[in-house]
């Protein structure tokens, strides 16, 4: 039964070999000569002004994650377009059920005010 699995074993390790060797084969062989323009933070063609670094409001991460969690659970209706017709009822029974607690989990959001953009 493993010997199934062993061209994807095999192609995993070849990947993995061939980027150990590319990264080691870049720390070995680059050049390193930083000068200061080359460490400079470059933003979009301009000449950053005063400190580059600062604090990013985690708002923009909340809404980020919220977007990427329904976003990903949204993927999961295709499969189940595809399927549909063969698993009748069970299937229509059990996507509404998914698509019930993704719009409480969206509603709740939504109502603890996560979503505004302020």
């Amino acid at each position: 039964m493993l010997i199934e699995y062993l061209a994807i074993l095999i192609y995993i390790a070849i990947a993995i070999v061939f980027a150990i060797f590319a990264i080691a084969a870049s720390a070995l062989l680059g050049q390193r000569k930083p000068t200061p323009i080359k460490r400079a933070p470059y933003e979009c063609g301009m000449t950053t002004v005063g400190s580059s670094f600062r604090r990013i409001p985690i708002k923009y991460y909340i809404i980020a994650m919220l977007f990427l969690l329904f976003d990903v659970e949204v993927v999961f209706l295709y499969p189940w377009a595809v399927v549909f017709k063969e698993l009748k009822l069970f299937a229509f029974v059990s996507m509404a059920v998914f698509i019930g607690v993704l719009l409480i989990a969206y509603i709740y959001v939504w109502k603890k005010g996560a979503l505004e953009w302020e």
